[in-house]
């Protein structure tokens, strides 16, 4: 068996159904489910024991969040490659032999981003995987654009984890998704880790995946969401960066930081943000950097110039869609 297809859940019961019905109708079928449970409250276990017996559904004492839970059933795999698959998705019937495709066509691959739908606009992208800048802003590529695009296998920073294939073996080396992030921007910095150490991240645009969004959030921006991501920012600057590159990116972060400030202020979190953003520079140094080796010099190079032209392309993007909006 090839593959172990990783679903985390949290009082999705209400998306399982349509999730696992695309997952049967794959035209490769070499491989298991694994259910991850965070201490559901709204039956899940009971329905998923009744009406799907033959999935496997590890149950957890209590809600640890996205990282905790995917890195239990990583570790419960056996398979060369895990899929982690948010509850709120439907797939292509092709979805998992792309993805496997993708992965297997060089071993420096760490992880496949998939190409993200929005479910209730299927014209519209959710996401083509997920890129990182100097201020500090994860963006997803593509979002709101017309599926259309985005028809060509790339290069990315890192694979959005809602829908994305990982070796299962680099996770020994660079390590597992950081339970200390709970949820929220665990996938670029686990994607920045592997960049680290010379892996690539890639997107796949055969892979499709149609995506409800926030399902477990329940909305774009809310108080919980918005304090959380603040304070994983933090940590994941804090944690990949060296200090020398610390130092070389001080200005554009703390540009990015006060930009998104003034953002949530004027949308209503603003106390939310800034109480993220204390959480995270007061707990920071609890945080577990990624140790400095000279042999990964040449990678933290080309990362930093990934994040300036990721910058720069953000922005031309933004102000494209500015212009395309007030004609």
């Amino acid at each position: 068996m090839d593959v172990t297809i990783i679903i985390p859940n949290y009082n999705g019961k209400h998306f399982m159904q349509p999730c696992l019905d695309s997952l049967k109708q794959q035209s490769f079928t070499d491989f298991k489910i694994i259910v991850v449970d965070n201490a559901s409250t709204d039956g899940s276990l009971a329905y998923m024991r009744e009406l799907h017996p033959d999935i496997e559904t590890i149950a957890l004492s209590k809600n640890f969040g996205f990282s905790k839970a995917v890195n239990i059933g990583i570790r419960h795999a056996d398979t060369p490659y895990v899929i982690l698959l948010n509850n709120d998705t439907k797939v292509d019937s092709h979805y998992v032999e792309e993805m496997v495709k993708a992965i297997q066509s060089s071993r420096r691959i760490f992880s496949v981003s998939s190409k993200m739908i929005q479910m209730y606009h299927p014209t519209l992208i959710d996401s083509a995987g997920d890129l990182y800048t100097l201020i500090g802003w994860g963006v997803c590529r593509g979002t709101g654009r017309p599926v259309t695009n985005y028809t060509k296998s790339s290069s990315i920073f890192s694979a959005c984890a809602g829908a994305a294939i990982y070796r299962r073996s680099v996770f020994e080396e660079i390590g597992y998704f950081d339970e200390n992030h709970f949820a929220y921007l665990e996938d670029i910095d686990i994607g920045y880790r592997a960049r680290i150490h010379g892996y690539k991240n890639i997107y796949c645009p055969t892979a499709l995946v149609y995506h409800v969004g926030s399902g477990t959030s329940g909305s774009k921006y809310n108080s919980f969401k918005v304090k959380l991501s603040a304070r994983n920012s933090i940590f994941l600057n804090y944690k990949n960066m060296p200090l020398l590159q610390l130092l070389l990116n001080f200005l554009p972060l703390l540009a990015g930081y006060c930009i998104k400030y003034l953002f949530f202020i004027k949308n209503g979190f603003g106390k939310d943000y800034r109480q993220g953003l204390i959480e995270g520079l007061r707990s920071v140094k609890q945080q577990k950097k990624v140790p400095f080796h000279f042999r990964h010099f040449t990678h933290y190079c080309h990362i930093e110039a990934e994040l300036f032209i990721n910058t720069f392309s953000y922005a031309k993007d933004w102000f494209s869609r500015k212009l395309s909006s007030e004609r």
